[in-house]
């Protein structure tokens, strides 16, 4: 009887949005499963230090700054790994934005495009080149970090929580088409997790402790929390999931 692997070795993955928070440790996680690792995001400077904590874990580390939803830069981004490590198998779509915090009623069309621009048409973009590369390799793992926000609308998030839903759709739907090269995609759907990018949902106390409360666990997440279903995902271990969204929010929905 074999033993189920969720080791990494000889793995290639590919963290966009990886500078910080979920991205971060996240890639973190996967070195330490054993894949030499990738981060990019918009800003160099915070992708090297990543890439040093990486090294310095034993594996392979490249920082390369782009901005996903512009296709030539994802364009780019893609051929300097595969000319870097000659393989892409495991990505995950991490780069996410919220740039408007209310009603939608009182929402601006510039708040409307910039949301669908980072958080659903770049993921769209860059899975789309990495999966051309994964089905000339024989496959991989893609995994799309979506929001219990997608699941369920809710705190002045209306823009953002419409282009999760979005990309649980998309998770889907690339599941669907591309399970016949032996393409994975996945989701995972965090609460709140303690990150700079949610620091409305916990930074001020009373905000904080109301969040934790509505947790079957009773307190808020940390992008540690998340790490351990994305190398999951991303190993031989779920070699038989595809299409799903794990939700990882403490028990709160």
């Amino acid at each position: 009887m074999s033993v189920v692997s969720f080791s990494l070795e000889g793995k290639v993955a590919l963290v966009a949005g990886g500078s910080r928070g979920i991205g971060r440790a996240c890639a973190l996680a996967l070195a330490e499963a054993g894949a030499d690792v990738v981060v990019s995001s918009r800003k160099l400077p915070d992708l090297e230090e990543v890439a040093k904590d990486i090294r310095a874990t034993g594996r392979r580390a490249l920082a390369l700054a782009g901005h996903i939803a512009r296709l030539e830069e994802s364009q780019a981004l893609v051929e300097r790994v595969k000319a870097e490590f000659g393989r892409i198998d495991n990505l995950m779509n991490n780069a996410g934005t919220n740039p408007y915090f209310g009603p939608i009623i009182d929402a601006e069309e510039w708040a409307w495009d910039v949301t669908f621009n980072v958080n659903l048409k770049g993921p769209f973009l860059l899975s789309q080149l990495v999966a051309r590369t994964m089905r000339e390799q024989g496959g991989g793992s893609i995994i799309n970090t979506a929001s219990v926000g997608g699941l369920r609308p809710g705190g002045n998030q209306g823009i953002y929580s419409v282009t999760k839903a979005g990309l649980i759709m998309l998770t889907r739907v690339m599941a669907s088409e591309w399970g016949q090269y032996n393409i994975r995609v996945n989701a995972i759907a965090p609460g709140v997790i303690r990150t700079r990018l949610s620091e409305a949902l916990w930074k001020e106390p009373a905000v904080g402790e109301a969040a934790a409360g509505r947790t079957a666990l009773g307190r808020l997440g940390d992008s540690e929390d998340v790490a351990g279903a994305v190398v999951y995902l991303a190993s031989d271990a779920a070699s038989y999931i595809t299409g799903e969204t794990i939700v990882i929010d403490g028990g709160m929905l």
